[in-house]
């Protein structure tokens, strides 16, 4: 009784405040668990993300106590006779406001769960070698909990403070997936709210098409709460290695050979690697590597075109073969062409380096560097194209200032899914090359906003001029003509499924593919 009562003041407000274009009785008549939000705080927080470009409040902002309720709200949008749209939001991590809902409402699935919340933690299977998580669940979660049973899942991204369901609606990649594939190929089951409001279980036997749908699908399809996750034991330790590179033509030729040797025993676990085209850049991001005393130049490398890549390896152990990982790393080793004296190595709990960009964030934080705009670039290269866009982008378009990390590793293609949602190049071997900056209100142009988007509108008018194919990884477009160029031949598709799980285009509508289907009309009074 009394959360009804707190749900009739909270639509009341909506009503009176800004004019909500529904029934009040259709929310009312939900009886939901959780609790439905106007808070100034919640609301600005789920018109807000990472990017910190964008900004779309929401009406209110529901904190689901389960599964249920998010299958009830999700249901009442798509039968109300006038419509609204609902995101999912997890961590808020998105870059182009992807997961706001301007004028509709936000269902917040990470973060403290309503009163009453009948929401489970992970639960780990040590037989069937998996766990079941809820789609707002953090990565860093996941890990605390399967690390309890000396287990972890295969595939990551780089950071960790994620939600589940953020990364395994656009694939979810780091330095594993040449390996084990993206996150994406390593879901073996999801519960899943559709914009019909049906609450689906579904996997590659059962409900397949939504499943396949689902996986890399930007959200289109349905809301994410429970997914079922492979996992491996877990290593102990590992031997983390980042050798340099002056010419490109190398660095790629061994990061292709390293990926080669995906499925064999005597191979790195992780390859990923970065391009230097600022000196302090290599002295100052993920700095601990390099010794302060002792500073890497990029002058005194002999530099191509001013630029150095630098190759990022690890070998995983248990405390039983720490015996012999010296010698695996150095056989691997030898079959390398870096600048011999570029060698940088250091050892540490797998979990510490599973959870190093977080130890960057709170020194970002420290220095209120974190909360600025992330006008970030993410992607998906051909391999046969990938040293013009060095010639271009790297030792063109960049110049000597990059506002931020620049990553570029390799991955293969028949590691991925071809039924899911996700998009990549059509070539066997295909380059993340993702451009991480950091925007500041500093008074130096070239790490300004507007300088930065600009460069990136540089970059893929570059690319487009030159017959680059390129696809975004986490995409951002503004035009159904450019999701179809991106969708390519998988456009029809994505579109029929669009009609089939969303008919009323009511879900993710801050991705801007399509268009809901809404009858907006003077609101109700209390």
């Amino acid at each position: 009784m009394a959360t009804k009562f707190l749900l009739t003041l909270a639509i009341c407000r909506l009503i009176v405040t800004v004019g909500l274009t529904l029934d009040p009785t259709e929310l009312l008549s939900l009886e939901m668990e959780g609790r439905l939000s106007l808070e100034p705080s919640d609301v600005g927080s789920a018109s807000r993300d990472f990017g910190g470009m964008q900004s779309s409040e929401p009406l209110a902002v529901l904190h689901p106590a389960s599964a249920e309720d998010v299958a009830r709200l999700v249901k009442a949008a798509y039968e109300s006779a006038q419509g609204f749209g609902v995101s999912a939001r997890g961590h808020g991590h998105s870059i182009n406001g992807q997961a706001m809902a301007g004028n509709g409402l936000v269902i917040q699935m990470s973060g403290s769960s309503a009163e009453g919340s009948r929401r489970l933690g992970p639960r780990v299977s040590e037989e069937s070698m998996h766990v079941d998580v809820w789609g707002g669940e953090l990565w860093i979660d996941v890990l605390r909990s399967t690390l309890e049973y000396g287990l972890a899942p295969k595939s990551w991204t780089d950071y960790l403070y994620l939600s589940v369901g953020g990364t395994i609606s656009n694939a979810g990649i780091s330095g594993q997936a040449f390996n084990h594939g993206p996150q994406i190929s390593n879901v073996l089951e999801l519960d899943v709210v559709t914009g019909k409001g049906e609450l689906m279980t579904c996997s590659k036997e059962h409900n397949s098409k939504l499943y396949h749908a689902v996986l890399g699908g930007l959200g289109q399809f349905g809301i994410i709460t429970r997914a079922r996750i492979a996992l491996e034991k877990t290593p102990t330790r590992v031997k983390w290695i980042r050798v340099l590179y002056s010419d490109f033509a190398t660095f790629t030729q061994d990061q292709e050979y390293l990926i080669s040797l995906h499925g064999q025993k005597r191979k790195f676990d992780y390859v990923e690697g970065f391009v230097i085209v600022d000196e302090g850049l290599i002295n100052n991001w993920r700095s601990s590597f390099f010794s302060p005393r002792n500073p890497v130049k990029i002058s005194s490398l002999n530099a191509d075109g001013g630029v150095l890549y630098c190759l990022e390896i690890t070998k995983n152990y248990h405390e039983s073969n720490a015996d012999t990982i010296d010698q695996e790393v150095e056989a691997l080793m030898k079959k390398l062409n870096y600048i011999p004296a570029s060698v940088f190595t250091t050892d540490l709990p797998y979990v510490d380096f599973l959870d190093r960009v977080h130890k960057a964030e709170l020194k970002l934080r420290a220095k209120n560097l974190w909360e600025v705009p992330h006008p970030w670039l993410n992607l998906f290269v051909p391999k046969s194209r990938i040293a013009d866009f060095d010639k271009g982008v790297f030792k063109g378009i960049l110049g000597n200032n990059t506002s931020g990390p620049i990553l570029i590793y390799p991955m293969n293609k028949n590691k991925w899914d071809e039924k899911s949602s996700a998009v990549t190049p059509n070539e066997d071997v295909f380059y993340l090359v993702a451009l991480l900056r950091s925007a500041l209100n500093d008074g130096n142009e070239t790490q300004s906003l507007e300088y930065l988007s600009n460069q990136n509108r540089k970059i893929l008018r570059f690319c487009k001029e030159e017959g680059i194919d390129v696809k975004q990884y986490l995409p951002h477009y503004t035009t159904e003509q450019e999701w179809r160029n991106h969708f390519g031949e998988k456009w029809n598709l994505f579109s029929s499924r669009k009609m089939e799980f969303d008919p009323r285009r009511i879900l993710a509508t801050g991705q801007r593919i399509f268009t809901p289907s809404l009858n907006p009309t003077r609101g109700a009074s209390c």
